[in-house]
């Protein structure tokens, strides 16, 4: 949905060049509208040498094999919007490794899709019947037999590949920025 008036004082959207694009700006005061974006967020979780996946029972894919994943809540860390969908989707509980992938796509909704290796803890697959209709975990053999998504057959290349980390959480508070969330590669 595109935005028409000022999200901060109501005031009618004029279109201004701003760094050499067209923006739509307010004209009573500093709002600038920037565009709409979503960020997602998948999984991939390992368990003996299978991948977890899920069936989707809903469009987009519907029918179609992927990696459990979602989108972030406004005020929700990207790490608990991860281990949340997980466990809403199959009832695994699991714990985040480090960002192994990132995914974009600029469209009239920009998508970026940040990809957590994530540790198993507990659980046996059980589809929630909402978002997904079937969930377990598959070796690479089994996955040659199934419709799997085209994106999550090449992150499940990266997780069969078995990385340790990827990017990870910086765990040091960060005093002007409270809540702030970083992920850098570990120093060796």
């Amino acid at each position: 949905m595109e935005a028409r008036f000022c999200l901060s004082c109501g005031q009618r959207l004029e279109v201004r060049c701003m760094g050499g694009e067209n923006r739509k700006a307010c004209p009573s005061c500093s709002f600038v509208f920037w565009g709409n974006y979503s960020i997602g967020v998948g999984a991939l979780i390992m368990k003996d040498k299978k991948i977890l996946l899920v069936r989707r029972c809903q469009e987009p894919g519907k029918g179609l094999w992927t990696n459990p994943g979602g989108y972030i809540e406004q005020y929700e860390p990207i790490e608990k919007s991860i281990v949340r969908e997980v466990y809403e989707e199959t009832g695994i509980k699991s714990r985040v490794k480090g960002i192994v992938a990132i995914g974009d796509l600029p469209r009239n909704v920009h998508n970026v899709y940040l990809v957590f290796l994530m540790d198993y803890i507990e659980g046996h697959p059980q589809a929630d019947k909402v978002e997904v209709d079937d969930a377990g975990f598959f070796s690479q053999n089994d996955m040659e037999l199934m419709d799997v998504a085209d994106l999550t057959r090449r992150l499940a290349c990266i997780a069969f590949e078995q990385p340790s980390y990827g990017l990870i959480s910086d765990t040091k508070p960060m005093l002007s920025l409270p809540n702030y969330g970083l992920y850098h590669v570990q120093r060796l």
